[in-house]
C-alpha cells in the first residue's frame, strides 16, 4: 500500500535530495495532511530533529490530533519515543538509536526500525554520517522488537530515478512476517503495485507533492475487478465503521472523490455520481481502504443530512442501530425543543441536568446486582448522552478521545480527586 509522506523543516513541508540538497518547499503541512489522510496512515518526518537542528515539535503534535500518522526523525531515546505515542502517533520510526535494549521498553506493534542506507551501508545524522552496520546485519538485530523496518535508499531519495525493486524483494524474504516499507526515488504505479503484490508497502513524498505520481491511479493499480466493466464494490461506512450501503467506483470517481474530499462513486446508469449533490444528504470522504484480496473498497465518511439511502434512512438496510440511534434520537429531540420531552427539558436546564449526572453516578457506583448495574449504567448512558448533544459534541468526538487514551504508553495514577467540599457538606 502506499504511505504519503510529509517531511517537515522550518514549519514547512520540503523535500531534500538524498538528505542533503534542498530540493523544494511543499508548503502547509496541514493542507498535504488533509488530502494525504483520505489515503491512509501519513508518515511525519521531522527533518530538523533528525539533523540536530531544532524541531517542529508543535506542529506534528497538531497533526497527530489530525490524522493518523507516523512520526521520525530525531528520536533518540525512549523518553522521545513515549512522548510521540502519548501525542497520538500510530507508530514512532526509530533510527540508529534503535537497541534491543530500548526497544524492549516500547510496544513492538507500534514501534518501526528505520534502516536508512546509502549503498547498503546504514547512515544516521539525517542520512549524513555512515555508521559501518549493514542493513540486513540491522534487521536480524532488531527483528524481534519491532512490528516492521522502513528502508529507505538514500542515493535515490528525492530523484525519481526509481526504487531499487530487486534490493527490495530481498528485505521483503528478510524481514519474514513483519511489515516492510520501502522509499526512495518511486516513479511509477507499476514499481508501488509491484511492490504491493509481495506485501511491501512503499513510502512517496516529492512524487505527490509535485503531482508526478496521481493517488487515485495508485489505488486503482493496487486493485483488480472480475466484472466485465471493470467496477470495483466500494462499501459505504460511517465512522463508527457500520455500513451503509454498497456503490461502485472506477478511476474517474475515485480521482474526483480524493480531488474534492467527498462521497463520489460511479452510477451504472448516470456515471459520475456524487452523494449529497441534489439531495442535499452530503458525505465529507475521510479516508479510503483496500481489503486484504485488493477487490473491494471501503469509504469512511461523515454522512450529512437524512442519510445515505435514497429512501430517506440511514443506510440501505434501514436506520442506524445501537448506541449512535440512541444519540441520534437524543440530538433530534433536543433540535425539536418539543415541549413535552424530558431531554428538551434537561438541555434548557444546566443545574438539573447536573444534578442528574451526578445522581445516576452514585446509583451506578452503589449498584449491587446485576439488574440494578444494567439499570443504572443505562440511565447514566442517558444523561451523559444528553449533555453532549446540549454542547453540540457528537459521540465520535467522544471515540477519538479514547482512542487516544488507549494508545498512551504513559498512565496516570488514576486516584480519586478531592471531593469538592460544597458538594459533601
Amino acid at each position: 500500500m502506499l504511505i504519503p509522506s510529509i517531511d517537515i523543516s522550518k514549519g514547512r513541508a520540503v523535500q531534500w535530495r538524498q538528505g542533503r540538497e534542498f530540493l523544494l518547499d511543499g508548503g502547509d503541512p496541514f493542507v498535504h495532511l488533509e488530502r494525504f489522510a483520505r489515503i491512509g496512515e501519513v508518515a511525519i518526518v521531522d527533518l530538523d530533529a533528525a539533523v540536530g537542528d531544532g524541531d517542529n515539535t508543535g506542529i506534528i503534535e497538531r497533526l497527530c490530533r489530525l490524522g493518523r500518522c507516523r512520526v521520525g526523525g530525531g528520536i533518540r531515546d525512549r523518553e522521545t519515543a513515549v512522548r510521540w505515542l502519548d501525542a497520538g502517533a500510530s507508530k514512532v520510526v526509530i533510527g540508529t538509536a534503535a537497541t534491543p535494549e530500548m526497544l524492549s521498553t516500547l510496544p513492538r506493534d507500534r514501534v518501526v526500525a528505520a534502516v536508512d542506507a546509502w549503498d547498503g551501508e546504514v547512515v544516521d545524522r539525517g542520512w549524513r554520517r555512515r555508521t559501518g552496520d549493514t542493513v540486513e546485519a540491522r534487521i536480524e538485530r532488531l527483528r524481534p522488537f519491532v512490528s516492521g523496518f522502513l528502508a529507505t535508499f538514500v542515493e535515490n531519495e528525492g530523484t525519481g530515478t526509481g526504487l531499487d525493486l530487486e534490493r527490495s524483494k530481498r528485505l521483503r524474504r528478510l524481514v519474514g512476517d513483519r511489515r516492510l516499507v520501502v522509499a526512495g526515488g518511486t516513479r511509477s504505479v507499476e514499481e508501488i503495485a509491484s511492490l504491493d503484490g509481495i506485501g511491501l508497502d512503499v513510502q512517496v513524498g516529492r512524487a505527490l507533492y509535485e503531482g508526478a505520481l496521481d493517488p487515485a491511479e495508485i489505488i486503482g493499480g493496487l486493485l483488480q475487478s472480475d466484472r466485465p466493466d471493470g467496477l470495483w464494490p466500494t462499501v459505504v461506512c460511517d465512522e463508527s465503521g457500520a455500513a451503509m450501503g454498497l456503490a461502485w467506483s472506477n478511476l474517474a470517481s475515485l480521482r474526483r472523490a480524493l480531488e474534492t474530499g467527498r462521497g463520489v462513486y460511479w452510477s451504472r446508469r448516470r456515471g459520475i455520481w456524487e452523494k449529497g449533490s441534489t439531495s442535499g444528504s452530503e458525505q465529507e470522504l475521510l479516508r479510503i481502504d483496500l481489503d486484504c484480496d485488493r477487490d473491494a473498497i471501503r469509504f469512511t465518511v461523515r454522512q450529512r443530512g437524512v442519510g445515505f439511502c435514497h429512501e430517506g434512512t440511514f443506510g440501505c438496510w434501514g436506520d442506524r442501530q445501537g448506541v449512535p440511534a440512541i444519540a441520534d434520537r437524543i440530538t433530534e429531540r433536543i433540535r425539536t425543543s418539543d415541549p413535552d420531552s424530558y431531554t428538551a427539558r434537561l438541555a434548557s436546564d444546566a443545574d438539573l441536568l447536573r444534578s442528574k449526572l451526578v445522581e445516576e453516578a452514585g446509583e451506578l457506583a452503589d449498584a449491587v446486582t446485576t439488574e440494578e448495574t444494567v439499570h443504572e449504567a443505562a440511565d447514566l448512558l442517558y444523561f451523559a448522552m444528553t449533555t453532549l448533544a446540549s454542547r453540540g459534541v457528537g459521540l465520535d468526538a467522544v471515540v477519538v478521545e479514547l482512542k487516544r487514551r488507549t494508545g498512551r504508553v504513559t498512565r496516570r495514577g488514576g486516584d480519586a480527586k478531592t471531593p469538592d467540599l460544597e458538594t459533601t457538606s
